[in-house]
């Protein structure tokens, strides 16, 4: 191997080629740079920034929410089918996609006492005002309006519902805010007990199960649904759609009135179209308390 093949193995390397600078690694211990090389001080130096383990990944899980058309199919039934195919794994294919828009509920008031008295602010119903607007401008067909039954959202769904005639709205307790599970790294200012942790973490989990999952083999057409909750759940349920570590979902932050937008392909595979879009909001109208 001639010296300047060397250099294009090293130059490989420095492009993001791992492959590239273990070749050039073997050639050097072989001999081939000989005495005329002055490149084995820069090798040396490319070999040393190489991370000590690259990261590795069990791949997508296409049966993260458990729909997976093979995975629902009768043993028996799939068995006595046999070389024919399996009619019953093609009915079980979900067709249409599912778009989920996640509001984040508007500013309200931190100083109430308890959760009736933490109503929307002035500010908080303007912005509430600016994401129905924003919703009804994308002319999208809803099919649905879940909100969380904590005030804050139903306050902030009731006026967004405004804008959108004819989409039902429907308030559920599971979708209420809480610490869905302990972040890392951790923080000083939120501790939440142990026991909480415990409880709403069971509780956030099973909203995310009912909520986001890919469409039901049924469905005929693609679906747009909004959901009116809090930062803390649409934190976690990013996290968890995405098959991220779910202890990372303190690291993003939301504006109030927000939209995080997912989509979730009949196959499984899901995007995240946007995290915590508040651009259709004045400057003076951002928040995030």
């Amino acid at each position: 191997m001639s010296f300047r093949k060397a250099i294009r193995l090293a130059c490989g390397f420095a492009g993001g080629s791992a492959v590239l600078v273990c070749a050039a690694v073997a050639a050097d211990n072989h001999g081939y740079f000989g005495e005329r090389c002055r490149f084995r001080k820069t090798l040396t130096a490319l070999q040393a920034a190489q991370p000590a383990a690259w990261p590795t990944t069990n791949g997508w899980d296409y049966n993260w929410d458990k729909r997976d058309p093979s995975s629902m199919v009768n043993g028996k039934r799939k068995e006595s089918a046999g070389d024919g195919g399996n009619p019953d794994g093609e009915n079980n294919k979900p067709k249409a996609t599912r778009y989920i828009c996640l509001i984040r509920h508007s500013q309200y008031n931190l100083k109430g006492e308890g959760d009736k008295e933490r109503i929307l602010t002035p500010l908080g119903r303007e912005q509430a005002e600016l994401t129905g607007q924003r919703l009804a401008a994308l002319g999208l067909k809803y099919n649905v309006l879940i909100h969380s039954s904590m005030t804050r959202a139903t306050e902030t769904a009731n006026i967004i519902s405004k804008y959108l005639p004819g989409v039902e709205l429907v308030s559920c307790d599971l979708l209420r805010e809480g610490a869905p599970i302990e972040p890392v790294p951790p923080v000083t200012h939120w501790k939440p007990e142990a026991v909480q942790y415990h409880e709403d973490g069971a509780r956030i989990e099973a909203a995310f199960r009912r909520y986001i999952h890919r469409a039901d083999p049924k469905q005929k057409e693609d679906s747009y649904e909004i959901i009116v909750c809090h930062a803390n759940v649409i934190r976690y349920f990013v996290c968890r759609a995405l098959q991220f570590p779910p202890e990372g979902w303190l690291r993003m932050g939301l504006n109030n009135g927000s939209i995080t937008w997912l989509t979730i392909r009949p196959n499984g595979r899901v995007a995240l179209r946007s995290l915590g879009d508040s651009g259709f909001m004045p400057p003076d109208k951002l928040s995030r308390t």
